[in-house]
């Protein structure tokens, strides 16, 4: 925070109210007046750059300086994971692998909704544990479209599915992150970590029953749910077993392999009475030999093995302060400003998908580097929209926390005594919903959580933890997700019907968390 106070108005109440507008006008421009993302992006960059200045006396040059670094971070990490993330997927598409790996996953089941489970609810856990920043949304989204799945409906399941695993994401940073911040209490990453076991599980069960109802309603789920059990008790009772004994790291990798795994076994045993097929037909699938199902499967191999390099505590220290590659890490300070940049381009998440897409490229007798070089060009050309919307919700975000206005949200919610139980999930919800992310979110909003369960003699842990659940309950709807979502369907400008789409499912969520968080106050 860079101003002199987060409450101008000497009265928490207003601040906050006034601190909210941006949420507030993000749901109202996406739902009532079905504006395109892009343009709700960046009226709201201007509506909140003129809130922050006005009223919340933030230097010019502070705001500037704001914007600039969501730019710059919304290029790198974020913009860059992306784009070689579909860069990987068209390569992949373009050399013939994709359809032999499509074939695969058919081989499994004809059935669409055992299709669903697996892509929609496995693959996806899988990415976002490894990978996370939209990675799952943009493969899995267009994998599903692949198999007979609507655009905007891949997009919608795809994203109700990431809330079975946004706690974990990316190797487990939004828990893990925690022990950075020295909260109140001592709270630390493993103490979250198991905080979560008493309410991730039951989301967990309850996604696999509500994307197939999606799709085929009660008639589905009784038909289906021998596949719907063994998905959701496999990916739930090993995340727990994980995040209670083991941490955070891999709670995301290890589950969606295992639930995968069973429901691959139990479909050479059982399979539905009654297959089903959403075009109403059956899609014609070549068969392929084990040989070429593992070579098409093999950039999805790469890019988990690099990521997962890339993930390693040993490999990040050697950009930090002191490691031998920390010159490659550009730091400022941006001219006329306060705001700090650090730019590691080497070390970005997108650098190690980079190299998978090179490994690739070499190891494919059907792919050349000229033809590579044209299917970048056509992924940043798809992309570059959905880039700038994402730039300016960061940037919206980034003002928000130098002009205090997070924290007024925060106070306000704090102050409401025996009622922040209830609230707590609702704070992780809005920071996630403005950042596109739960790292951010923790960033934000742990440290208060952590400081109102002190002074309520609340559980700490428990509130932190609701802030890290409630949050992912936004990764539905946020503006950043939305918008990888439509483009990676090829349904850009379509934000505000996707937005209409899941906005219930995540609303519904997180009142189901709130409530459960509060009687969980209770008994630990």
């Amino acid at each position: 925070m860079l101003v002199d106070s987060y409450n101008p108005f000497d009265n928490i109440s207003i601040s906050a109210l006034v601190s909210a507008i941006p949420i507030l006008l993000f749901l109202l421009c996406l739902t009532l007046l079905k504006m395109k993302g892009i343009t709700t992006a960046l009226l709201n960059l201007v509506v909140t750059f003129l809130l922050v200045v006005v009223f919340y006396k933030l230097p010019i040059g502070d705001g500037t300086g704001s914007v600039i670094q969501g730019v710059i971070q919304g290029l790198v990490p974020i913009g860059y994971i992306i784009v070689m993330a579909v860069w990987l997927y068209k390569i992949s598409v373009n050399s013939g692998k994709f359809d032999i790996l499509r074939s695969s996953i058919a081989g499994i089941s004809h059935d669409q909704r055992i299709q669903l489970l697996l892509i929609g609810f496995c693959f996806n856990a899988f990415l976002e544990g490894a990978a996370g920043f939209g990675v799952p949304i943009a493969i899995c989204a267009v994998l599903l479209m692949s198999l007979g799945f609507g655009p905007l409906q891949a997009a919608m399941l795809c994203l109700i599915a990431n809330g079975a695993s946004g706690a974990f994401g990316a190797i487990g940073i939004p828990v893990g992150i925690i022990d950075t911040f020295n909260l109140e209490g001592g709270i630390s990453a493993m103490d979250v970590s198991r905080m979560t076991a008493l309410t991730l599980p039951i989301i967990n069960l309850t996604i696999p029953f509500l994307l197939v109802m999606l799709i085929d309603g009660i008639k589905g789920v009784k038909e289906t749910l021998p596949a719907i059990i063994v998905t959701g008790v496999t990916y739930a009772g090993s995340q727990v077993l994980l995040t209670l004994f083991v941490g955070p790291e891999l709670a995301d990798i290890i589950p969606p392999i295992l639930a995968m795994g069973a429901l691959a076994l139990l479909c050479r045993k059982w399979a539905p009475k009654n297959v089903f097929f959403l075009q109403g037909h059956d899609l014609k699938y070549e068969k392929n030999t084990t040989k070429d199902i593992v070579l098409a499967w093999s950039p999805f191999y790469l890019l988990t093995f690099f990521i997962l390099i890339w993930s390693l505590p040993s490999f990040k220290a050697m950009f930090a302060e002191g490691g031998v590659l920390a010159s490659t890490v550009m730091k400022f300070v941006i001219p006329g400003s306060q705001i700090p940049v650090s730019l590691d381009i080497i070390s970005a998440t997108g650098s190690a998908i980079l190299v998978a897409v090179i490994v690739t490229i070499l190891t494919t007798h059907a792919i050349n580097f000229k033809t590579s070089g044209r299917l970048l060009k056509d992924t940043v050309k798809e992309f570059w929209i959905p880039i700038i919307m994402i730039c300016a919700i960061i940037g919206i975000a980034k003002l928000m926390t130098y002009g205090g206005m997070t924290m007024a949200l925060g106070e306000a919610a704090a102050k409401t005594g025996s009622a922040f139980p209830f609230l707590s999930p609702i704070l992780g919800w809005v920071g996630v919903f403005m950042t596109g992310s739960v790292v951010n979110n923790n960033t934000l909003f742990a440290p208060i959580q952590a400081s109102a369960g002190n002074m309520m003699a609340t559980n700490s842990t428990l509130l932190v933890a609701a802030n890290t659940v409630g949050g992912v309950m936004a990764k539905l709807v946020s503006p950043q997700s939305i918008a990888i979502a439509t483009a990676a369907v090829g349904k850009r400008g379509q934000e505000s019907q996707l937005m209409k789409m899941t906005l219930k499912y995540s609303l519904g969520l997180l009142l189901f968390v709130c409530i459960w968080t509060v009687i969980l106050s209770f008994i630990v």
